[in-house]
């Protein structure tokens, strides 16, 4: 449902829930990172001789020089550690976050331009006798929303002005994305190319984003913030234009990458599956059945728990603070400054529970199939389907790792480091 998850699964594949990551974001004052145990996605592809780079948004833990990329399997990076930074100043909560490799730098450029910059040129000086990985998490369309404004003014039909300046923010995007694809074909590499596009969760209509129709947004485990638009494109995809209708989870792009890639790599160590062969020949998914999330606090900000078997979901108690169909033209405001992620949904969570204390002990049953929008609770009319998915859910909440308090330390202060938040205090 949110950033930090989503990325900790692309890069280990495995659950979020089972290495402790499954509630909020790590900030940048906490002393945590991601899956320290695990080999990571780039790690791996290492062996096979590949070239890895790193160009955009981390957020997988900054406190340690051994939580960050070039630490962690990526040759180069730029970008920022973080989550939620501003565009240009590049600066989260009290510091500054942006980097080249190690060093902090200073750059008040547009970050979609910088990183299609970076990324255009890491692919015209690419040895072409050896493989290349590129990892591009731009940070778009990621608040605060901000865009160039011929951007935004490409938009004059729409009233909102946030959905204006949010729309604004693909353009550039796209933009930026077709610098990259026209640099791959310049420079002879896109014969030889797959490309991967995923977002990592819902968009936040307190942000201007928006999933309509489906329920649900950013930090619920309803499919407006979970269920992703993605695309493969290559010429090794023979279902080239068709629509790929597979049960997917996060955790299973690790290893399709790396059966992608020709990587010789043990899956017991995780719980994604490979997905390269059916989606290249559009075949049916080697996945039967998914976890959302799985967190044992009753205050869970990010969702309680959910799983989908088959073309059945199942919400077990608190679905997130967000349970209703936002439209795009329409203005969501809180009364909550969008201070960070974590205290957002802290403070949303609890004011849920303040106004209605039925829907964390409760439970809701979907058929994804004739009913994607989650509009007609099952839950009553199917009470075997219920506890087949609630014995389920038990049985993966043996694997379970509760996650760490996310407490402030003082050692993480900007003011400790030239401004900017770094690595070396945890």
């Amino acid at each position: 449902p949110v950033c930090t998850p989503s990325r900790n699964a692309f890069m280990t594949g495995v659950y979020p829930f089972k290495v402790g990551l499954q509630r909020g974001v790590i900030m940048p004052y906490e002393a945590e990172c991601a899956s320290p145990g695990k080999i990571l996605l780039a790690q791996k592809l290492k062996t096979q001789g590949y070239e890895t780079h790193i160009i955009g948004k981390w957020h997988l833990g900054m406190c340690n020089w051994n939580c960050t990329p070039t630490y962690r399997g990526f040759d180069t990076f730029l970008g920022y550690y973080n989550g939620q930074e501003d565009y240009y100043k590049k600066e989260v909560l009290n510091g500054s976050d942006f980097r080249d490799n190690k060093t902090p730098i200073s750059n008040f450029n547009y970050s979609t331009y910088i990183y299609a910059d970076r990324a255009t040129t890491i692919i015209a000086n690419h040895d072409k006798s050896k493989p290349l990985f590129l990892y591009l998490p731009f940070q778009s369309v990621h608040s605060p929303v901000q865009v160039p404004k011929q951007y935004a003014n490409m938009y004059p039909n729409i009233q909102n002005e946030g959905r204006r300046n949010y729309c604004g923010m693909v353009t550039a995007l796209d933009e930026a994305i077709g610098k990259v694809v026209a640099s791959l074909e310049t420079n002879g590499l896109m014969n030889d190319t797959t490309i991967i596009f995923t977002a990592d969760n819902g968009g936040l209509p307190l942000a201007s984003g928006n999933n309509y129709p489906l329920r649900g947004a950013k930090s619920t485990i309803f499919e407006g913030g979970t269920r992703a638009a993605a695309f493969v494109y290559g010429k090794d995809v023979e279902k080239a234009g068709s629509t790929y209708q597979g049960l997917m989870h996060a955790v299973d792009w690790h290893p399709t990458i790396l059966d992608l890639a020709g990587v010789n790599s043990s899956r017991n160590d995780m719980d994604g599956v490979s997905q390269w062969e059916a989606i290249r020949l559009g075949g049916a998914s080697p996945r039967t059945e998914l976890v959302y999330n799985l967190d044992d606090a009753f205050l869970a900000t990010q969702g309680h728990a959910a799983i989908r078997v088959g073309d059945y979901k199942l919400i077990q108690g608190y679905p997130g603070p967000f349970n209703d169909w936002y439209k795009p033209d329409e203005v969501y405001e809180t009364t909550v400054d969008y201070i960070g992620e974590n205290e957002l949904y802290e403070k949303l969570t609890k004011r849920d529970y303040e106004v209605n204390r039925e829907i964390f002990t409760g439970e809701g049953l979907y058929n994804l199939k004739n009913d994607p929008y989650e509009r007609n609770d099952l839950s009553k009319t199917h009470p075997d389907i219920v506890k087949q998915l609630k014995e389920k859910l038990d049985d993966y909440r043996k694997s379970l790792v509760h996650p760490k308090a996310k407490v402030p330390d003082p050692k993480s202060n900007p003011a400790l480091y030239g401004g900017f938040w770094s690595p070396g205090w945890c």
